[in-house]
């Protein structure tokens, strides 16, 4: 395996895209959204089934890819015992994926087991980025509601990068870019012998160095046509910026992908994936910013 292929590589373009096959009732689902980003992005596509090999499910898979449009000659399918998640982790390396495109499904058991056991797993391990869709159907989902954490990491700004170069190839118009103020963390500026003018201003100054470090960021995206808007929630990383998602319907909330070394500040005041993965708000896309490796 050479991972000097992998180390450095650009979060975007998604070059190749990979699909784990289940053989579930929303299978084909996964395979027409894998179709629609091929076309899209022009991508290739490793179709990736953990487990045995048998005829019934190559005559199974073979009838999905042709009824959704997938040119068995374009496309590379693996089958392959051994467990879920290194396996997958270890073929997305090996075949240099850019996107794994995983399925959950929204309050069914699949999702709590999928979630808990496989997706969560490889959302904290991948070094490719993950697409999770909470509800894939025959009809293709519109994206036109984007939502961007906008965290204070130096992730962040291939994070939105990435969310820009999909916005742009889907033609989606806006996209939100989120940041959060810690609760806690603005309690703890606020002394308990402070004034409520003193109290009021502390909370203005916080929000405006937020929004400064957000339009810095901005200000180095290449956004092209695309309109950027900025909000601030308060609340706990993670949870604030998944309620916002589900309470604005949104149609993809884009995040970095968890950071490995941590320190207690981090640990802290970094935004948590554990909580948008507990109660996945819509279709959630974990970019994984390998420039950014060690």
């Amino acid at each position: 395996m050479d991972l000097s292929k992998l180390k450095g590589r650009a979060s975007f373009p998604f070059e190749t895209i990979a699909v784990a096959i289940s053989f579930s009732s929303r299978c084909q689902y996964l395979l027409l959204e894998a179709k629609r980003f091929q076309d899209v992005l022009g991508s290739s596509i490793v179709l990736i089934h953990i487990g045995d090999k048998t005829n019934d499910k190559e005559r199974e898979l073979e009838k999905m890819m042709n009824d959704v449009g997938i040119d068995e000659n374009k496309c590379r399918i693996i089958w392959m015992d051994g467990e879920p998640v290194d396996t997958i982790l270890k073929l997305c390396k090996l075949y240099i994926v850019d996107l794994l495109i995983l399925g959950a499904l929204e309050k069914e058991n699949i999702l709590k087991f999928y979630i808990g056991s496989i997706a969560r797993n490889i959302s904290r391990k991948a070094k490719c980025s993950v697409l999770l869709l909470t509800n894939p159907s025959l009809e293709l989902q519109k994206f036109k509601k984007i939502i961007v954490n906008g965290v204070e990491n130096p992730k962040t700004i291939h994070t939105i990068n990435t969310a820009l170069y999909l916005a742009k190839s889907l033609k989606v118009k806006e996209l939100t870019i989120v940041n959060e103020v810690h609760v806690p963390g603005l309690a703890m500026a606020i002394a308990d012998d402070s004034t409520a003018p003193e109290a009021k201003e502390i909370k203005k100054n916080l929000t405006i160095e937020v929004e400064e470090v957000m339009q810095t960021v901005i200000d180095k995206c290449d956004a092209g046509d695309i309109e950027v808007k900025e909000k601030i929630v308060r609340g706990k990383q993670g949870y604030a910026i998944s309620k916002y998602a589900k309470d604005r319907k949104a149609d993809l909330l884009v995040i970095n992908s968890p950071d490995t070394n941590l320190n207690v500040f981090d640990r802290i005041f970094t935004h948590d994936i554990e909580f948008i993965l507990a109660d996945l708000p819509c279709n959630l896309l974990i970019v994984h910013s390998r420039i950014s490796d060690k």
